[in-house]
């Protein structure tokens, strides 16, 4: 059996035509940031509907498998589906054929799942995802980025998707212009360049939270394995970001 015989996601859509898009929970911004020492994926907390913050604790940053993590940004409720969806569909196929899929399997599921995504009449269930992996065959990492019909474009530094990365995208280039690649910098320094992006993000954009109103969620990517950052190394980054330090 091949991974094109299993059940896709779009068998799994209800019926329903959805919400209109300002009557449904999103969430705002993400990025992802690949260092020398492997990827970091950062998120805000902040949860709204139109112009209301519905929640400042959502987890928007999420492990798919042990070299595949997530970032979702727009229709939280439908981006959690497809995220729960696609590590039932990675453990199914692993554990039916005894192997491992490859990367660009697992990328090829995130692109077919927001491609079937995308027929909701009135626009609603709509999300973007940022993605950080790590290729055992080739030791390599790799940050990605999709647009809502499912197209993958791969950026060997960072990735970011959310109402407030279109105010903190220019960010990125000045950092790695000023202060070199990214790809050179260590964990701890891509993280206080990550959450120093969350402050400018939530400052130019109401939807982002940032850390003012809580510690970021994020994890990191390594030859290891994932795991959540420590909170003691965000309080860190943090208070190395706060205005006047």
């Amino acid at each position: 059996m091949s991974l094109a015989d299993l059940p896709t996601f779009p068998s799994l859509r209800p019926h329903w035509g959805g919400c209109a898009p300002d009557q449904e929970t999103h969430g705002t911004t993400v990025l992802a940031i690949h260092h020398k020492d492997g990827a970091l994926v950062l998120a805000d907390r902040r949860a709204t509907m139109g112009n209301l913050i519905m929640f400042d604790k959502a987890e928007k940053v999420i492990p798919i498998d042990p070299t595949v993590v997530l970032a979702v940004s727009g229709a939280y409720a439908r981006s959690i589906e497809v995220c729960r969806y696609l590590r039932h569909l990675f453990k199914y196929y692993e554990r039916l054929d005894q192997v491992t899929l490859s990367t660009e399997a697992k990328l090829g599921e995130v692109s077919r799942a927001l491609s079937g995504n995308v027929s909701l009449e009135n626009g609603s269930g709509l999300f973007l995802p940022i993605a950080a992996t790590y290729d055992a065959s080739t030791d390599r990492f790799g940050v990605h980025f999709f647009d809502a019909a499912g197209a993958r474009f791969e950026s060997g530094a960072y990735a970011c998707a959310g109402s407030g990365s279109e105010r903190i995208r220019g960010v990125f280039s000045y950092i790695e212009r000023t202060k070199g690649p990214w790809h050179g910098f260590t964990k701890n320094e891509a993280l206080i360049e990550g959450i120093q992006l969350l402050r400018i993000a939530a400052d130019l954009d109401s939807a982002t939270g940032g850390p003012r109103s809580g510690l970021p969620s994020a994890f990191e990517i390594t030859r290891e394995g994932t795991r959540r950052v420590a909170d003691e190394d965000l309080e860190r980054a943090a208070q190395a970001t706060a205005p006047g330090s």
